[in-house]
């Protein structure tokens, strides 16, 4: 999979807006979009460009690639499935993309952004309904639980995290920072997507 090598907060700034892909960062005054805004390497007045119908929709979809951490061909192929489930497209990509088990993982506290919990994903920590699991585009089910390896619990990383609370923990998920172990008590809803995302304009641009 192709990885992005620059500066992520770039990303925020092109995309008009935060993508929270730091982390904590994102959330204090060190963040450098509060201080710098405009889109990478464009001057202010270059910004005023009345932007297309296509560029408007394009720019929805690219955002979303970026706040998930998905290329291209995933991205179409959630999509493709999105079409062929019942109930409204848009809203069923973004259920999808939710249940990813990277962006679980950080729903659910263990990594401080998407990235952090892919990778903590790759590295072998997690176990899914007690098998361990390393690919993050793996799709969870409703009732899954998912563990930190009993034998990954010492590692100083996860020992913080047993002290901390999660913030703002989606009404879908469930999990334990003593046990280190979460559920999975519903699939996610549109409701429970609290990023800024105007799926209806993603559908529009694939169904061309």
């Amino acid at each position: 999979m192709a990885v992005y090598r620059e500066a992520k907060c770039k990303l925020c700034r092109r995309e008009g807006g935060k993508l929270f892909l730091k982390g904590e960062k994102c959330y204090t005054e060190k963040c450098p979009y509060n201080k710098r805004p405009t889109p990478p390497g464009k001057a202010p007045s270059a910004m005023r460009k009345k932007v297309s119908e296509y560029g408007l929709q394009l720019r929805e979809k690219q955002k979303t690639k970026r706040i998930y951490g998905v290329q291209e061909g995933q991205f179409r192929h959630y999509y493709e499935v999105a079409d062929r489930m019942k109930g409204i497209t848009g809203e069923n990509m973004l259920s999808l993309l939710e249940r990813r088990l990277d962006n679980v993982v950080f729903r659910m506290g263990l990594g401080a952004s998407r990235t952090q919990a892919r990778q903590i994903v790759n590295h072998a920590h997690l176990m899914v309904n007690g098998r361990t699991v390393t690919v993050p585009s793996y799709i969870v089910k409703a009732g899954d639980v998912i563990a930190v390896k009993e034998n990954r619990r010492n590692n100083k990383y996860f020992e913080q995290i047993k002290t901390m609370k999660v913030a703002n923990m989606p009404k879908w998920l469930e999990f334990d920072p003593e046990k280190l172990e979460g559920k999975v008590l519903a699939l996610p809803t549109r409701e429970d997507v609290d990023s800024q995302i105007a799926e209806h304009m993603i559908v529009e641009l694939y169904s061309k």
